[in-house]
């Protein structure tokens, strides 16, 4: 029912995923990313505690492969599920149950992991991968880039409902995590959610408390300074 994304950017740290599918708020079960820690994606029969399960071990350095054997295996339902991790240090564990529905598998290159379900063929992850190694701009700009490349290659098979994307740095808490729960082209919403974080939230976020700041910055003058020098409304 799904297909997704997970990235690593090894100049600055930053994991990234995202997801799209003809589900109901896709982005809310299925896509986990937590700064210096990892990103992770449960779907097709999707299992959440995978990710709950997952976070504390990655947190501790723990390797994916063996994190994700240790999940799927005793998992009655794991012939039917799809799970795949991309931990800080860049390393990638997939899994796609044999009894996925068709088309189901996954790829992945340098920092970049893409697993699907129910989609219209492999050509689905193949484009959704050279996109967003191919293409510039910031990480929401290439993954939202890669999605729609997958899309344009057949995407769920089954059409189109809902789409999330999440990145964080430094913090357990993400930059930016946004979604279409249910959209009509819910690809293009992302699009337009993207373009209206920037023109605030994206600088408000540079300021909250965080692991290099336990308070942030609460002086709204500094914080309207910043807005203004890059020609924002408050």
């Amino acid at each position: 029912m799904t297909w997704s994304i997970l990235v690593r950017d090894a100049d600055t740290g930053a994991l990234g995923a995202a997801v799209a599918s003809k589900f109901f708020a896709v982005g809310a079960m299925c896509i986990h990313v937590e700064g210096q820690v990892g990103a992770l994606a449960t779907q097709a029969m999707v299992n959440p505690m995978y990710a709950v399960d997952a976070m504390p071990r990655l947190r501790a350095g723990g390797d994916p492969a063996v994190i994700l054997g240790d999940l799927v295996v005793p998992d009655p339902g794991g012939p039917q599920r799809q799970f795949h991790i991309l931990d800080a240090k860049g390393r990638i564990a997939q899994h796609s149950g044999p009894d996925c529905v068709t088309w189901a598998g996954h790829v992945c290159g340098q920092d970049v992991s893409v697993a699907g379900n129910m989609l219209a063929g492999p050509q689905v992850v193949e484009a959704t991968m050279d996109a967003y190694l191919a293409a510039s701009g910031s990480m929401a700009e290439r993954l939202m880039t890669a999605m729609e490349a997958g899309e344009a290659a057949g995407g769920d098979k089954r059409g189109k409902q809902s789409a999330g994307l999440k990145i964080c740095t430094n913090d357990p808490y993400p930059d930016l995590d946004i979604r279409a729960d249910d959209h009509p082209d819910p690809l293009a919403e992302l699009r337009r959610l993207h373009r209206a974080s920037l023109e605030r939230f994206a600088v408000f976020r540079r300021f909250l408390a965080g692991r290099d700041s336990r308070y942030g910055t609460y002086d709204r003058a500094i914080i309207n300074a910043a807005c203004d020098a890059e020609g924002l409304s408050r």
